[in-house]
């Protein structure tokens, strides 16, 4: 069903400061809860390294065995679909077509990796429960990760996970300024907010989340899963 043509929106996009470092256990809800005030409507955008920090989803890895990381991305794969030195394109249990099946050594401590949550949207719901029962809001949560694109430079982060925000806007059905129909325009607004949280949180500031606010209340809405945004196999022409 058409969405409609979007109103132009202006957005914040705020930092959350001060979290620290997080470890298995913490409850993410609350420490965010406690240092930025929410509004109905927010989308609250929280790194995968933080969620997958707190859920214990970090293992040893030891880092004078140079095939290790490789074992540890091939056993998070379902399927690799391409190799190039110590580059593997993988594709995870979550549907995800990403490097080395989102296995990460970037800031954590050396001989630890971490994974993937095991179920990203039940993070991002987990979340959101957890910060209405804190603030009493209504907000989205997207849990955000690092990809990259192809035939494109550099990285932008990704929705992974979300809960009561859209993964994907259909547009098919309305009409452009010209008064043509769409026939094939789909947003995928879920990538577009973790994308404009990424402008604050950095890759280095320890910013871990940030919240989004002024995004088009029709985008809010419970159901949404990242499958969503997750080309299916049989729309895809380069798998």
């Amino acid at each position: 069903m058409s969405e409609g043509p979007r109103a132009p929106r202006a957005l914040t996009v705020i930092p959350v400061e001060g979290l620290g470092e997080i470890g298995r256990g913490d409850d993410i809800a609350k420490l965010v809860a406690a240092r930025t005030t929410l509004a109905d409507g927010d989308v609250v955008v929280v790194t995968q390294k933080i969620v997958s920090k707190a859920e214990g989803r970090v293992v040893a890895l030891d880092p004078e065995d140079p095939d290790a990381r490789t074992r540890l991305i091939e056993a998070e794969a379902v399927r690799v679909l391409r190799r190039r030195g110590d580059l593997l394109i993988t594709e995870t249990k979550h549907g995800f077509v990403c490097a080395n099946s989102g296995v990460d050594l970037s800031n954590i401590a050396r001989g630890s990796a971490a994974l993937l949550p095991e179920d990203s949207d039940r993070s991002a719901r987990r979340i959101r429960d957890g910060l209405r029962a804190a603030t009493g809001t209504e907000v989205g949560v997207i849990v955000s990760d690092t990809f990259g694109r192809p035939w494109r430079q550099g990285v932008v982060d990704v929705a992974i996970g979300i809960a009561g925000i859209a993964g994907v806007v259909d547009l098919r059905g309305s009409s452009d300024t010209f008064g043509r129909e769409l026939l094939a325009t789909e947003v995928c607004v879920a990538d577009e907010i973790a994308s404009a949280a990424e402008i604050v949180m950095g890759k280095a500031a320890q910013v871990p989340v940030a919240v989004v606010r002024g995004v088009d209340p029709s985008w809010l809405r419970s159901g949404s899963v990242a499958e969503e945004v997750v080309r299916p196999p049989a729309e895809d022409l380069f798998r």
